[in-house]
């Protein structure tokens, strides 16, 4: 059975609701503990952290931003010591990006801030939901494969409609 009209504009209100509030969850910790921490901080360390030293191309494309733009914001990261550079041992004219440990410990404290706020918003919440939520978010991060929430049109003439 197809997604009603009405279903559809409260799903996509209610996804855009919740990242807009992420924004500002994740902003707000990164303020209360590191001043410094700029709100596109999370964004470029988490990438740092998880997958390792990157170039700044690299970083730019995974969060979908022009690389100037993250340049200059790697620039600002990298005065507070949150990354530092190192040659690209496999081309010496470019770099790599690496996080710092205080980068590292940037990004921990601002976990545990998230974490707290998330166990606050979810007290009256049994484990079931919880993890139906979850499920069910996880599976809408799939689904939003970044080519199609970029260019829809594109998307849905590749993929084959179920009939």
């Amino acid at each position: 059975m197809p997604i009603t009209p009405e279903t559809r504009d409260r799903l996509t209100s209610s996804v855009a609701q919740l990242v807009r509030t992420g924004r500002h969850v994740s902003a707000r910790a990164a303020t209360q503990l590191y001043g410094e921490l700029p709100s596109y901080g999370w964004a470029l360390l988490v990438p740092l952290q998880r997958d390792g030293d990157q170039r700044c191309s690299a970083l730019a494309l995974q969060v979908g931003v022009d690389v100037s733009v993250v340049s200059r914001q790697l620039a600002v990261l990298e005065r507070l010591g949150y990354v530092e550079r190192r040659p690209d041992p496999h081309d010496g004219r470019a770099s790599l990006l690496r996080l710092t440990p205080a980068g590292a410990e940037a990004l921990a404290a601002t976990r545990a801030l998230r974490a707290d706020w998330a166990l606050t918003a979810l007290a009256g919440w049994d484990e079931s939901e919880a993890s139906l939520l979850s499920d069910l978010l996880d599976r809408l991060v799939t689904d939003l494969d970044p080519v199609g929430a970029v260019h829809p049109t594109a998307a849905r003439s590749a993929v084959p409609s179920p009939r």
